[in-house]
Parts: structure tokens; C-alpha cells; sequence
């Protein structure tokens, strides 16, 4: 195990809450390895860089010996977190969850050390819990309580619906680090209370309470609201080379600093004396390096350059057949724009597609000049028959062809 201050110091870095530093103090001098925890409800199939803020502080403190207990929350993911919710979460059904939930080790893996992480279920203790013993648990705590979190009480003030099923969901995460015997557990700054209410569990179980370390939370690719697969602002760790680069690139300039400081273990400082865009193809290509490999990373930045410094084609521009047939050549034929944008997976949503039409965000690309000229209704009257070539947003190429 390493020394004292040196574990201190890494459970510190970044933080912006540590809870139980004497009692964390304590158990580390016994230089045993601690049971890190951390957990995630699978609401979505995709873990993406905000969580991986967590995972890569827990990968070094796996470094040094210690083990991470994966609490996947297939049981609370039917409650959903209400933590920073301002309305009701949907639930989702067992089918969901279990879908979701089977890419998570998956996932988790390509940062944490399979050797010295085990996986948890919570659905192993709550499943067999008696009824009289499940509702002991919110003898532990009253309403006044767990109505001092902000959003609790600001959905409460405003009358906005507040089910007692959410009120329970700290009570039920805390009863989690019970059956572990948690000695710290992590999380975002909106989880805090949440972790309170785990660490008042284990004292009022007999158990020495955990310590308490949260991370800011990762702003998403807006550049204002947190990293969140709903909101569509987010990158998956399990995205291709490509789309991870390019989603990187599109970052501001005042975002990329926190990315470099909660993503990488880059020298920021030195990254800052860069030009801006510089330092920001450094940022992706070692993001990409950590998911990827530095051989992918390095071919992406050089693809990157050449599109958009070069102002050249991509090489592997992907195309879309669209189907027609010879009576779709009348002077009514209207390929149907959004449909095909999200058929080719060039769009999250139709509702996507649409905001980047009426905002110019979609041209055409003419292959010699290579010149843009955004999509119109005038223009998307007819698909040549050489095809489209299409330009989705700052990083996007499609090829339509027509296809009888």
C-alpha cells in the first residue's frame, strides 16, 4: 500500500467534498485494502464521460491497492434518481433495465481493474427483504430530513409533484453501503445528500461510517447543463474513434479546461501556454488514446485536420441508398430530408434533424468547389443523380444516392 498522505492526497484530487477524513485516516493505517463504492442505475444503456469522472479516481485508488464494489441499482433504476430532477422520472420497466444494465460491466471495464472490482446487484438483498424489515428503513429518517435537499423542498414549495417513492430512494441507496460495509463512496456533487444518508445507515447499523468523496459534475457538450444521455449532450465511451474526436473538437474553449483537469491526466498549465485549438486536439487525442489507442488517436487528429484545416473531404464519407421507384420521378418528388438524416443515423431524433434544418445547419456540398450552400425547400425538391452529398452540423457527411 502506498503511503498515508500520498492515498490522502489522490481520494483529494479534484474533490469537492471529503467527508470522514479522520475515520478514512484511521482505516488506511490498518493497510488494508478499503471497499470503494460506487453505483449507477442503468436508466440508459451508455456510460459516458461524466461517469468516467468517478471511475478514473477509483482506478487509481485500485492502483494502490484497493477494491471497488459496483453497485448496479437494477433495483432503485425503478424508483429512478431524483437527484437535481425538477419533474418526475419515467419508470422503466424490468426488460429495460436489464438491457441497460448488461453493457454497464462492459463498459466499466475499459477503466477500472477487473481484478479488483466486484460487481453488486442491489436487487440481491432488496428482492428477499421482508416487507416489515423494507419499511423499518424510513423509521431512520423523517420527512423534516429529507426534505432539507434542495430539490426535494423546491418541488415541495412549488407543487410540483414529489411521489413518496422518490422520497425513499436516499434511504433505499444508503441501505446499499449497509450490505457492503462501504469504507467511502463516491459521487457527484448532486448525489451528497444521498451519500449522507448511507454514511448515517452504517452508524445506525453498528457499522463504522463510510467516508464521502463526490466530483464535480461534467458539463455536457452544450456547454451549460450537465453531461446527460436524455439531454443528448453527451459522449459515450462506447462511441467510435471518430465520433468521440469530433465530439470533443466541438467543446468551448472555457469547457476544455475541465475536461483536461477531470478527463486526463495532462499537464493543464502547459496545455494553456497552446494555441486554443492546438490544445484542444490534444484533449481529444488523448481522450480517444484512453478509449481507442494512441494509433487511432493520432489518425483521427490527422483526419480532423484534413477535413476541417484543409477544408477536404473525409475519406470515408458514409452513404444512404434512398429508395424509390419510377413513379416517384413526377414533378412532385420530395426526398423526405429528415427521415433520411435519421434513418442514417446522422440525427438523435427527427426533432434534431428539423432544429439543424431551420438553423442552416444542413447543406449541401458541391464535390468539385466544395462549396455549402445551406438545404432549403427549393433545394431539396430533387436528389441529383450523382447523388447528394450533405453536410450534418460542424462534423457530419452523408452521400444519398438514389436507388430504385
Amino acid at each position: 500500500m502506498a503511503d498515508l498522505s500520498k492515498q490522502i492526497s489522490l481520494f483529494k484530487e479534484n474533490a469537492v467534498d471529503f467527508i470522514g477524513e479522520d475515520e478514512l485516516r484511521q482505516k488506511l493505517n490498518a493497510k488494508k485494502p478499503l471497499n470503494l463504492k460506487i453505483g449507477f442505475d442503468p436508466t440508459a444503456a451508455d456510460i459516458h464521460l461524466g461517469h468516467t469522472v468517478l471511475l478514473r479516481k477509483l482506478r487509481k485508488l485500485q492502483d494502490l491497492g484497493h477494491r471497488v464494489i459496483l453497485i448496479i441499482g437494477d433495483f432503485t433504476a425503478k424508483i429512478g434518481d431524483p437527484s437535481g430532477q425538477t419533474t418526475l422520472r419515467p419508470i422503466l420497466n424490468d426488460d429495460q433495465i436489464k438491457k441497460n444494465a448488461a453493457t454497464y460491466e462492459q463498459q466499466v471495464y475499459k477503466i477500472l481493474d477487473k481484478k479488483k472490482t466486484t460487481v453488486r446487484y442491489n436487487s440481491e438483498w432488496f428482492k428477499k427483504m421482508e416487507l416489515s424489515v423494507f419499511l423499518q428503513l424510513f423509521s431512520y429518517y423523517t420527512l423534516a430530513r429529507i426534505l432539507e435537499r434542495d430539490d426535494f423542498s423546491q418541488r415541495f414549495k412549488e407543487n410540483r409533484p414529489l411521489t413518496m417513492l422518490e422520497l425513499t430512494y436516499p434511504l433505499i441507496q444508503g441501505y446499499d453501503s449497509v450490505k457492503i460495509e462501504a469504507d467511502v463512496e463516491f459521487g457527484g456533487t448532486d448525489q451528497k445528500f444521498n451519500l449522507l444518508v448511507g454514511r448515517y445507515l452504517q452508524q445506525v447499523h453498528q457499522q463504522q461510517p463510510q467516508a464521502i468523496v463526490t466530483m464535480p459534475l461534467l458539463v455536457g457538450l452544450d456547454g451549460t447543463q450537465k453531461m446527460s444521455k436524455s439531454l443528448g449532450n453527451y459522449i459515450g465511451v462506447n462511441e467510435t474513434a471518430k465520433e468521440m474526436f469530433g465530439k470533443v473538437m466541438s467543446i468551448s474553449d472555457e469547457v476544455m479546461w475541465e475536461y483536461f483537469r477531470l478527463l486526463t491526466d495532462e499537464d493543464v498549465e502547459a496545455a494553456k501556454k497552446l494555441h486554443p485549438k492546438e490544445a484542444k486536439l490534444m484533449l481529444a487525442a488523448s481522450i480517444v488514446s484512453q478509449y481507442h489507442s494512441p494509433a487511432e488517436a493520432e489518425a483521427q487528429r490527422e483526419e480532423f485536420e484534413r477535413v476541417f484545416s484543409q477544408r477536404k473531404l473525409p475519406d470515408d464519407i458514409q452513404q444512404y441508398r434512398y429508395k424509390i421507384n419510377r413513379e416517384s420521378f413526377t414533378q412532385f418528388f420530395k426526398p423526405d430530408i429528415i427521415d433520411i438524416l435519421y434513418k442514417a443515423k446522422m440525427v438523435e431524433s427527427k426533432n434534431e434533424a428539423r432544429r439543424l434544418l431551420s438553423q442552416n445547419a444542413i447543406c449541401s456540398i458541391d464535390p468539385i468547389t466544395l462549396a455549402q450552400t445551406p438545404l432549403t425547400e427549393e433545394l431539396l425538391s430533387s436528389i441529383p443523380s450523382q447523388g447528394l452529398l450533405v453536410k450534418v452540423g460542424k462534423r457530419k457527411f452523408l452521400k444519398i444516392l438514389l436507388e430504385e
